[in-house]
């Protein structure tokens, strides 16, 4: 019995199978693609935080390791607080003066305003005390005046008369020898004259008395006038009593910012003082020790980095053909690739403010006459949800995989 003969198929049909098929493929593929992004030139972030020392010293205790986490409020470190504490001891007794001064001058202002009232009306009083003593004095100087006038007329009469009466005896004296006239009358002739000379005499002390009077009235005079220029002055002085009273005020007011000043030096020290014991800011994993234990620290001088643990996010650098329809709040996958791309979950939380050439230290310039244009990237920070790193094995720095769920 004869083959039935089966019919060949032709090349064209195949090949018109193939395009079908790769068709299909491809838009399968495009259909998935739509949907979502991704990229892998992303990487986990955290804080770090840098912690140096704010005052310098011997380093005296270290009480972490490179590795090793930490509690907020750990202590870290310890510098010598020895220098720290004289300063501290030193302000305090700045303070302490300068307190007891500022409580001085603020009692001396009353006084001074009572002072001064009472130093205006005693200087009034002396004014017209020394007012009066200079009438005094020049009445006393007229009345000595007058009374050495009198003196001197006194004893210019009184001279007269001696002479007068030395004459009269010079007269009698040959009538007497020749007894011409009485014995008696020479004798009491005599006596007329010696009385005259006593008399003379007796004008002439009045006369020195009167004078030494007028010399004694005109020095009391000039010391009257030295008394009444003195109570001026010191009138003139006791009028400044509210400008007095103003520089006292002044003076309390200068010890009362002393001793503010002195407050802050001693709340300055004590701030130093504190700052010898270097604290864990918050929790996170010690890392980066640069220190040693009897090390000479400056401050400033960068001791450790502090890594959080609980806070990382994800940083992906979208090329900007990517980000048409990324929003914020989008849903992502991160895969990691430290941990065999395990897949945690999360959502855009914003997108970057410039690409990362212009953050860079040199930014590309485009106005030169060799531009080439270059698909920028712009990072977009990812937010993991709470709960999925439990054993906290994110790390900053570590590459990752999100896709960013656009539909």
């Amino acid at each position: 019995m004869a083959e039935t003969a089966q019919p060949r198929r032709s090349p064209a049909r195949w090949i018109l199978m193939g395009v079908v098929v790769v068709a299909a493929i491809a838009g399968f593929f495009y259909w998935l693609s739509r949907g979502h992004e991704s990229t892998d030139d992303a990487q986990i972030e955290g804080r770090i935080t840098q912690i140096s020392t704010r005052v310098g010293g011997p380093m005296i205790e270290l009480n972490v390791t490179d590795n090793q986490f930490v509690d907020k409020g750990t202590v870290l470190a310890r510098i010598d607080p020895r220098e720290y504490q004289v300063a501290v001891d030193r302000a305090a007794a700045e303070l302490a003066d300068a307190e007891a001064t500022a409580q001085a001058a603020g009692v001396g202002v009353p006084i001074a305003s009572v002072s001064t009232s009472s130093d205006l009306r005693t200087a009034s009083g002396g004014v017209d005390e020394a007012q009066a003593g200079i009438t005094v004095a020049s009445s006393q100087v007229d009345a000595a005046k007058a009374q050495l006038l009198a003196a001197e007329a006194r004893a210019r009469e009184r001279q007269a008369t001696a002479t007068r009466a030395s004459r009269d005896v010079e007269r009698l004296k040959p009538l007497v020898e020749k007894e011409e006239i009485a014995q008696q009358q020479f004798d009491a002739a005599v006596a007329t004259a010696d009385a005259a000379r006593a008399a003379a005499e007796a004008a002439e002390s009045e006369v020195v008395a009167a004078r030494t009077g007028v010399a004694v009235a005109e020095q009391r005079a000039v010391q009257a006038r030295v008394a009444s220029t003195r109570a001026d002055a010191a009138l003139a002085a006791a009028r400044t009593a509210p400008e007095q009273v103003e520089v006292t005020r002044a003076r309390a007011a200068a010890a009362g910012a002393r001793v503010k000043q002195a407050a802050a030096q001693l709340a300055q020290a004590q701030l130093n003082l504190e700052r010898t014991v270097i604290k864990a800011p918050s929790n996170g994993i010690v890392g980066k020790r640069s220190v040693e234990l009897g090390q000479q620290v400056q401050a400033g001088q960068p001791l450790f980095a502090l890594v959080s643990r609980d806070d990382v996010w994800v940083v992906a650098n979208f090329k900007e053909t990517q980000l048409a329809a990324m929003r914020p709040g989008q849903v992502a996958d991160v895969e990691v690739d430290a941990l065999d791309g395990q897949t945690f979950r999360g959502k855009v939380d914003s997108i970057g403010a410039a690409t990362g050439a212009k953050f860079s230290l040199l930014p590309p310039e485009n106005a030169t006459g060799n531009y080439v244009k270059v698909v920028q990237r712009v990072p977009v920070k990812i937010v993991l949800d709470p709960g999925q790193d439990a054993d906290h094995h994110l790390r900053p720095g570590l590459s990752a995989v999100p896709t960013v769920y656009t539909k």
